[in-house]
């Protein structure tokens, strides 16, 4: 049974405001259920799409 998270609840998760789920959603960059007049995701939907999306990044620290 997949878990469905409200859009506070996923922002919540991923550590990042309300807003810029509204701007993923909006730009469909992020999987999501219209429920009625509210946006629902699904857990495991969004950890593959968080995954997907990661970028592996590498610091470079230089000495002066």
């Amino acid at each position: 049974m997949a878990e469905l998270m409200k859009l506070e609840e996923v922002a919540d998760y991923l550590r990042v405001a309300e807003k810029t789920i509204y701007r993923l959603v909006d730009k469909r960059g992020i999987p999501a259920i219209r429920v009625g007049h509210q946006w629902r995701f699904d857990k495991a939907a969004i950890d593959i799409w968080l995954h997907q999306n990661s970028t592996d990044t590498k610091v470079r620290v230089t000495k002066k």
